[in-house]
């Protein structure tokens, strides 16, 4: 079940202002029942303002009554009639220091145990540039001396479900791609 907003808050305001037992608020909140037994005594959140879920729209009057009469209830969220926020793509991952060393070794893995994969997911997956993968397939990296191919899971710099789905989705299309066709079979007649 989706949590209020600022659940401590609200746990305030219905501790002060209904009956509804600790295990109750405690469901609805997120929280222990033991929490919401000191919030009651004041041993914690001392001068919190508490959030009215009422008007919020989170809670119905009418809901409460119905828990503060039935103390085995559980109280039920509102449904909110606003839209759902959109989920923002995550962009740029942050590479530690540490990690950058390992990832023309990483580049170098790819390419030698799976050629299918194209370039593009390849800067996705490990948050590299296109350069940079040119010069390691083509050996013209600066210190391609120094570059062993090291798997990049095992580098840390991408997890093993995204490498397979990454594989995966080379892989099926590589499957699904058409076949090329010989001269000598298109000129064949057709019986």
């Amino acid at each position: 079940m989706a949590l209020p907003l600022m659940p401590k808050a609200t746990a305030v305001w219905l501790v002060d202002n209904t009956t509804l037992t600790f295990e109750q608020i405690g469901a609805f909140c997120g929280m222990h029942s033991l929490e919401i037994q000191a919030i009651a005594d004041g041993d914690v959140n001392i001068g919190m303002m508490g959030r009215n879920p009422i008007a919020n729209g989170q809670l119905t009057a009418e809901e409460i009554k119905r828990c503060e009469a039935d103390p085995s209830a559980v109280l039920q969220m509102k449904e909110s009639e606003l839209p759902t926020a959109k989920s923002r793509s995550k962009g740029a991952r942050y590479t530690p220091m540490a990690k950058r060393q390992g990832k023309p070794d990483a580049i170098a893995w790819i390419l030698k145990h799976h050629p299918e994969i194209p370039d593009t997911d390849i800067r996705r997956l490990l948050g590299t540039t296109s350069n940079s993968i040119n010069a390691i397939r083509n050996k013209t990296y600066k210190n391609i001396s120094t570059v062993v191919a090291r798997n990049p899971v095992l580098l840390g710099l991408c997890t093993e479900t995204d490498l397979k789905k990454a594989i995966a989705d080379a892989a099926g299309a590589v499957a699904s791609a058409p076949l090329p066709l010989d001269i000598e079979d298109a000129e064949e007649p057709v019986d």
